[in-house]
């Protein structure tokens, strides 16, 4: 792994999921549509992620169902490509794993933004009697200082709880009524961005577990990666659901973004 490189790292794991399982079978979608060849390599911006050590491949971690074990197992596995100077994007999984991908990351990084695109906030401090379930990372994320700034973006489905939680911790939320009165996000680097497929809007993205219309379009997610001026340090691609998929229409656009990151991080080199 060169220094900076990205690189792909699979994490099969869905037990922390609500309402339905299916999440632990994305990476393999997701890098069955990266070497399609409906498409091709090339970003928007001209890089050939198909040439020789341009993305890095890490393979896919060893999970199992203990909750436990596989944070500690993420925590490890994201450490090891820090370790090597590259940048993971983590393939998910259901969204809990973010939470020990940013215990990996802050270790190494003082300064830390986290942009979060998702329909959710993920702030729960319990989740049906769960505390580490995939509605409620953020909430551990902020608990731990995990980052300086948590920025969410597409969110469209509040509670009190979470916005009494947002408040708490200080999370800077731009809700898609807002999105759509044209408030954007303003972010200095590092930056760590956490893509939930279901911030999109379900007819860009129906193989997700959370169907919530009124979301994200795929060219405003693009957007907001290509446009982004802070260096991307790491990042992950999360509750992609085959179960739920539409020939594989999802998993294409998951690779797509996977792509526009990957493309992002070798522009802005650290």
């Amino acid at each position: 792994m060169t220094l900076g490189q990205p690189t792909l790292l699979g994490l099969p794991y869905d037990a922390s999921s609500s309402f339905l399982n299916g999440a632990a079978r994305a990476p393999t979608v997701i890098r069955a549509a990266l070497a399609c060849e409906s498409s091709n390599a090339w970003s928007e911006a001209g890089v050939n992620l198909g040439a020789p050590g341009v993305l890095g491949e890490a393979g896919d971690l060893a999970l199992g169902t203990d909750a436990a074990a596989t944070r500690a197992e993420i925590e490890r596995g994201v450490g090891q490509v820090l370790a090597s100077g590259a940048r993971p994007i983590s393939l998910g999984g259901d969204h809990s794993v973010t939470y020990p991908i940013l215990r990996a990351v802050r270790a190494r990084h003082a300064r830390l933004t986290v942009l979060h695109l998702d329909a959710h906030a993920d702030l729960y401090d319990e989740f049906e009697g769960d505390r580490f379930s995939h509605a409620c990372p953020f909430a551990r994320v902020m608990e731990e200082r995990l980052c300086d700034r948590l920025v969410q973006v597409g969110v469209r489905t509040l509670t009190a709880h979470q916005r009494a939680q947002a408040k708490r911790f200080g999370v800077e939320i731009i809700e898609m009524r807002a999105w759509a009165e044209g408030v954007r996000p303003r972010l200095d680097g590092p930056v760590y961005l956490s893509l939930d497929l279901d911030g999109l809007d379900p007819a860009c993205a129906p193989g997700v577990s959370h169907w919530e219309p009124g979301g994200l379009t795929t060219r405003e997610v693009i957007g907001l990666i290509q446009n982004l001026p802070a260096p991307f340090v790491g990042a992950d691609v999360v509750e992609l659901n085959p179960v739920r998929d539409v020939n594989g229409f999802t998993a294409t656009v998951a690779a797509k973004l996977v792509k526009e990151i990957a493309s992002r991080m070798i522009e802005t080199a650290i």
